[in-house]
């Protein structure tokens, strides 16, 4: 799988101001959500730039490049802008869990050959046309992500990672299977209703039955999300930074 990247038009930042690095998955990710988190502080202060790709399923990149995979892309975006470290606040990455971290039995042969699509996810179980492929996919994946999981820093840069499960349409939108232009329909919907509001949006997603936040740290969040089916079904944790980011503050989660 080609990594296709995209950076945001850059814009001119003073030099006062810390960056908030974002690395989302897609381009809807990216329109949902860009404008709220850049709510979420002082705009005199804190500036907010996203890029998208699934770095974690990329064609060669395993576990042990993952994490300086993904320094390459802050030290990317750094030199064409002639930043340093210390203009970071940090690293936040937002993944989808694609069932990553189901067993083997519950990806199976895609059962309606009449279908248009080459892979369906449901709660229990993932159907493709190619199950090895998705097997192998999911152990980079699973892989990846744990190996993220062991870094609080990169590039001397605080990280955190946090999942939107299955993805974020399932999340945001409790769908499964959207088509792109049912994406971003959603995803401008979604910013439409939010970004003027962002107390709303923290509350719909650390309150929110898909939330897994309440009695959670953030390595027990991601202990949930790692048994059974729960990568397939409809929870996220990024409630627990959203919480941390109430006051703006850099907390250790």
């Amino acid at each position: 799988m080609k990594l296709h990247l995209h950076f945001e038009r850059q814009v001119r930042i003073l030099p006062r101001k810390k960056i908030l690095f974002i690395i989302v998955e897609g381009p809807s990710d990216q329109e949902a959500l860009g404008a709220i988190l850049s709510r979420l502080y002082p705009s005199d202060q804190i500036y907010v730039h996203i890029v998208h790709g699934d770095i974690t399923t990329a064609r060669n990149v395993t576990a042990n490049k993952i994490v300086s995979e993904v320094g390459k892309l802050v030290k990317r975006y750094a030199d064409q802008n002639h930043f340093k470290q210390s203009d970071f606040k940090e690293i936040i990455h937002i993944t989808d869990t694609d069932g990553a971290f189901i067993p083997e039995d519950n990806v199976v042969e895609l059962s309606d050959f009449h279908t248009d699509e080459k892979i369906i996810y449901t709660a229990t179980e993932i159907q493709t046309e190619n199950v090895e492929s998705i097997r192998r996919r999911n152990e980079q994946k699973s892989s990846n992500l744990n190996r993220l999981l062991g870094c609080s820093q990169i590039w001397t840069i605080p990280y955190r990672m946090f999942y939107m499960s299955c993805n974020l349409d399932h999340v945001l939108h409790n769908k499964l299977g959207s088509t792109d232009e049912e994406k971003e329909q959603d995803a401008y919907s979604f910013a439409k209703k939010y970004h003027k509001n962002a107390e709303a949006f923290c509350d719909f997603m650390i309150h929110s039955e898909f939330s897994v936040v309440e009695d959670y740290t953030y390595r027990s969040s991601w202990d949930y999300i790692k048994k059974d089916l729960h990568s397939l079904e409809r929870h996220s944790n990024f409630g627990l930074y959203l919480q941390k980011s109430d006051d703006n503050s850099n907390e250790t989660l």
